[in-house]
């Protein structure tokens, strides 16, 4: 799918003319129930690191040529790896005070961005197409209106693209239906994007598995990576956040705090919570649940990350449970994430640093989830992992000391220098920076877990 969009230009209210980031609406102050997780040494450390991680990704960028080719330049300008992704990195240091000029480098990048898009052919996909070019924007520059003439035409290629039924297409958060859900969000109120969740829902609706154990969406041979194809021609069922059924939830779980589809919104995601906690392991196991299930499928345990695991389906439960008013839910998350922090770190599965399946990723989720809900088993885990990202770096190697392991299934495999947003350095600091400052880096697909609503309810649970 090709969007040509047209964004404004950025206002120009710098020092001799350098671009500044409008206002956002999430970047508007400090989060007050946001508060630091490291203090004192390891926070000056830490700090340190973040600054290292910019200083270094600005200095790639600036000597770069161009890309040659249209896959490329749509590559470069993704959120995942990206300059959307360094636009948010960017931002927030600018946020934090961490990074002088920092709001002018998030202006550019997200410029050079968007200009991309409006000249490439991109993917619907938030992570790696359009959706999150312009997520970017919304959530750094764009106050949502009903009449926000920025994100017309890709409200309109999105809804165009949401009228396919039935969906053969991705429903996952990393490529389909979920990520363009979590783009929707990002634009409320505006009348588009109330639209675009109505689509996202009827999409979700009649592409949905109706089974005894609950509501499930298969993930059909045609979409799987050709390492899993040949193994599972009838599809699996996916337990993970990235590419499964707890991505769903999360996304359900927002749209019924906002009161949409009040009628279709709680059926789906009661149907879908049954389903995935039907999914759980034997007791002795080494993880609650799997990576995947379905015919033919030799269950067994995931490792702990935000893609796949039990970090990443707790926090996308706890966030259903905050959405939906529902205590069981929130015991049962918590549950989940207890579990996954007493997880010895040698069972863990992980290798190297980054969000998506790495120690900052999985120092970032349990710093989440302490903040929501003030459990001290998950800051011990936080402060644990986020520690362990800091001794995982080697300066002198990678992108400012950090390398990236690509997991088996990934066309590409072992160790490769990355600065992105997803896999990469880029991702990294921020995780370093929420544990640091009183900023919460909202990160794409752990949702909004806020504290004051579900500390005051822990108590209860104890």
């Amino acid at each position: 799918m090709t969007a040509q969009a047209h964004f404004p230009e950025p206002e120009r209210a710098g020092r001799g003319g350098a671009p500044v980031m409008p206002t956002s609406r999430c970047l508007s102050g400090q989060d007050t129930t946001w508060t630091p997780l490291f203090t004192g040494a390891l926070a000056r450390q830490a700090g340190a690191v973040v600054r290292a991680i910019a200083a270094e990704i600005q200095a790639g960028l600036a000597g770069y040529p161009p890309p040659a080719d249209a896959g490329s330049a749509a590559d470069d300008a993704a959120l995942a790896g990206g300059r959307a992704g360094f636009a948010i990195l960017y931002a927030y240091l600018a946020l934090a005070g961490l990074e002088d000029h920092a709001d002018a480098a998030a202006s550019a990048l997200l410029e050079e961005a968007v200009e991309t898009l409006a000249q490439v052919e991109m993917l619907p996909s938030l992570y790696i197409g359009f959706p999150g070019v312009a997520w970017a924007a919304a959530h750094l520059g764009q106050e949502a209106s009903a009449d926000d003439a920025a994100h017309e035409e890709i409200d309109a290629a999105l809804r165009d693209y949401l009228m396919q039924s039935p969906w053969t297409e991705p429903y996952d958060l990393v490529s389909g239906l979920v990520g363009i859900g979590v783009y929707a969000l990002e634009r409320l109120p505006s009348r588009s994007a109330h639209e675009l969740l109505g689509l996202v829902l009827a999409r979700l609706d009649d592409s949905a598995t109706h089974t005894p154990a609950g509501i499930t969406w298969l993930s059909t041979s045609t979409l799987l990576p050709d390492s899993q194809r040949q193994s599972y021609p009838q599809g699996v069922y996916n337990c993970g956040v990235a590419h499964g059924v707890p991505g769903v939830i999360g996304l359900l779980g927002r749209i019924q705090a906002h009161g949409i589809a009040p009628g279709q919104t709680p059926r789906l995601l009661h149907g879908a919570v049954q389903w995935l906690l039907a999914q759980r392991l034997p007791a002795r196991a080494a993880s609650v649940f799997p990576h995947w299930v379905g015919p033919g499928v030799a269950v067994s345990p995931a490792r702990s990350a935000w893609c796949y695991g039990d970090p990443g389906i707790a926090a996308t439960l706890l966030c259903a449970a905050q959405g939906a008013g529902n205590l069981q839910w929130q015991h049962q998350a918590l549950e989940i994430a207890r579990r996954a922090a007493a997880r010895p770190a040698e069972q863990a599965g992980l290798r190297d640093a980054g969000l998506c399946h790495g120690a900052a990723g999985l120092g970032h989720l349990f710093n989440r989830m302490y903040q929501a809900t003030g459990a001290l088993e998950l800051q011990e885990a936080a402060h644990f992992w986020l520690r362990r990202t800091l001794e995982m770096r080697q300066p002198g190697s990678g992108v400012a000391g950090f390398t990236v392991y690509r997991p088996p299934g990934d066309t590409t495999l072992g160790w490769m220098d990355h600065a992105g947003f997803l896999l990469g350095a880029a991702g990294i600091a921020l995780a370093l920076l929420a544990a640091i400052t009183r900023s919460n880096p909202h990160g794409i697909g752990c949702y909004s877990l806020r504290a004051p609503r579900w500390g005051r309810l822990l108590t209860e649970m104890r």
